[in-house]
């Protein structure tokens, strides 16, 4: 069976717990663009793009967004965005080098440098102001990352 399917990555989710701080590095530092800031229940929503991926979005939310979360969950979802250990996301980039030096010259908090990596990618890692570790990935070949319209 040949099954040819025409799923794409629409969203990603990360939590922040700063959505002016948050907006700041993702728009200012990383180059993303804002398509929608809405509020909803108290709660906010920021969807950001890449100009180079504009039919994938970033979504900024709340650590716990379900207004019917307990306070103890909204607590715990907190506490583990505040140590650094909700998952991140991995951005490509064609020159991991130049991004780094980009994003590290706004002040954001280093955590790798660029470094060439045993699973064949060139990459780095900076914590955003809430604490989510973001990766940076260039292939060591040079092929671009970006795909390419048949």
């Amino acid at each position: 069976m040949d099954i040819k399917p025409d799923l794409k990555l629409s969203q990603c989710f990360i939590a922040v717990d700063d959505h002016d701080k948050a907006l700041t590095f993702y728009r200012d530092a990383l180059g993303l663009q804002v398509k929608n800031d809405v509020g909803f229940e108290g709660m906010r929503w920021v969807t950001l793009s890449s100009p180079a991926q504009p039919d994938v979005e970033v979504v900024l939310e709340p650590p716990m967004a379900d207004p019917n979360a307990s306070p103890a969950d909204k607590q715990a979802m907190a506490e583990l965005l505040a140590k650094g250990l909700l998952r991140g996301v991995i951005f490509a980039t064609d020159d991991v080098d130049a991004t780094f030096e980009r994003i590290a010259a706004s002040g954001a908090e280093v955590i790798q440098e660029p470094m060439d990596m045993p699973y064949g990618v060139r990459d780095c890692a900076f914590r955003d102001p809430s604490g989510n570790m973001l990766r940076f990935s260039q292939r060591p070949d040079g092929a671009p990352l970006s795909p390419t319209k048949d």
